[in-house]
């Protein structure tokens, strides 16, 4: 499965839901697929992406807005590790981050990452997370159900070929525009989702 296949799987799953989007081809392969404003893309943040999505998920645990979902590499997941110990240790319930991990860095000419030999999954594991893992598309679909449905923090595991997408735009827009278009859109949901709790 390409990320681009993995990205399709979860922009069907996610369209009410906040997710939170690492930086390089992810954040653009994401757009092309489905530019909507309840991305929030993490342009040149490289490894906050799990951060970011920790944050959203504590400020969100009492309204009805179910999860948020942080969409992390292998290479971008190595520059902050420290994110699955604070997961574990802080138990977001509303927090899924799914990790697309090829195990090379793709800006980069594809060369490898630690992933290569270290299983992220099971380092998430000892850190406290239910771990998920899925390699096809169908196994995706069953993996991210799950995982929105248990208490987090919650980790799906993907493994992906090596390789960007072709024929991708660049992401050019302006990093306040894209933060302001997410924070109108969570602002909404939240009160849409206090309506319906209320």
């Amino acid at each position: 499965m390409r990320r681009i296949d993995a990205l399709r799987v979860l922009a069907g799953q996610t369209a009410d839901l906040p997710v939170v989007v690492t930086c390089a081809a992810s954040s653009r392969e994401l757009a092309a697929v489905a530019d909507r404003p309840n991305h929030l893309y993490l342009l040149d943040s490289m490894g906050l992406a799990g951060s970011v999505a920790t944050g959203i998920a504590l400020g969100l645990a009492d309204t009805g807005v179910p999860k948020v979902i942080a969409v992390e590499g292998d290479g971008s997941l190595l520059m902050n590790p420290n994110v699955l110990p604070t997961g574990g240790f802080l138990r977001p319930e509303k927090l899924v981050m799914v990790l697309l991990d090829n195990a090379v860095y793709g800006a980069t000419a594809n060369l490898p990452t630690y992933a290569e030999d270290i299983d992220l999954g099971l380092l998430a594991e000892a850190s406290g997370w239910a771990v998920h893992r899925a390699a096809e598309p169908e196994e995706l679909v069953a993996a991210l159900a799950l995982s929105l449905e248990i208490p987090g923090p919650s980790l799906v595991h993907v493994h992906i070929e090596a390789g960007n997408a072709t024929d991708v735009p660049k992401l050019l827009e302006d990093p306040v525009v894209i933060g302001r278009r997410f924070r109108d859109w969570l602002g909404a949901r939240i009160a849409t989702a206090v309506e319906v709790l209320a």
